[in-house]
């Protein structure tokens, strides 16, 4: 049976993969970020993330790219990749929001919806439940948002000020923007030809209750590979689930 919302669930997706990864060096020295390989998969994060977006509907993905451009070509020209792949590469600087609007005029079909998924961000959940959560709310763009695990061990008091209890690395009490989104067509039209969308674009929509957030779901895998930390949990965790 048909979910009454398929229709509406993008099949086009954009990649950002043009940062410069400075706190994953030296990893990054020779290589773009989402080139960098989770340990013990022998798969670039851009990889994985591909795999992940084919198995959710996706058939076409523009990848925007930027340091060392070159490289990540080059892998995608050689890997047998399960959809069809596009580069684009800024020519100069954009911002956020420029380079995702550079990136979306790529998109093959520009009157349907898109998801965009940062370079960087190792997870999996269902895209399908998030672009139905999107239709179902009349959204123009839809943020999923995760909970990470707090780095350092919480302390529990009492209202004596007593330490009760001591919690290691809790998940935060906060939810934060999880990098990978649901746009509606007419989305790209309101990002800013140059600078930071999340500064001008998502706080206009979130006045105009136009902007969503997804949660993801209880026991999804979520986890941002900003430094060689990440890289090394990604790789534990990754272990205790196989």
């Amino acid at each position: 049976m048909t979910h009454p919302n398929a229709s509406s669930r993008p099949t086009q997706a954009v990649v950002l993969a043009g940062g410069q990864g400075s706190r994953l060096r030296p990893y990054t020295d020779d290589r773009p970020k989402p080139m960098v390989e989770i340990p013990g998969t022998g798969t670039p994060i851009i990889g994985h993330q591909l795999t992940w977006l084919a198995e959710e509907g996706v058939t076409d993905v523009v990848v925007s790219c930027g340091h060392l451009a070159e490289v990540l070509q080059k892998w995608l020209a050689s890997a047998d990749l399960p959809l069809s792949v596009t580069t684009v590469v800024e020519t100069e600087p954009l911002g956020r929001g420029g380079g995702l609007k550079y990136a979306a005029a790529h998109l093959p079909r520009p009157t349907e919806p898109w998801y965009a998924t940062n370079g960087d961000i190792w997870t999996r959940f269902s895209l399908r439940d998030m672009a139905d959560f999107h239709t179902e709310r009349d959204a123009v763009a839809t943020l999923a948002l995760a909970r990470p695990r707090i780095p350092w061990g919480a302390v529990r008091t009492d209202g004596f000020g007593r330490i009760t209890d001591f919690i290691e690395a809790p998940l935060s009490t906060f939810e934060v923007n999880a990098g990978v989104y649901v746009f509606s067509p007419e989305f790209t039209a309101l990002l800013p030809e140059r600078g930071d969308h999340e500064r001008t674009t998502f706080p206009r929509l979130a006045r105009e209750r136009r902007l969503a957030g997804f949660s993801l779901p209880q026991g999804a895998y979520w986890r941002a590979i900003d430094t060689a930390k990440d890289l090394t949990e990604a790789a534990k965790e990754l272990a205790a689930q196989s």
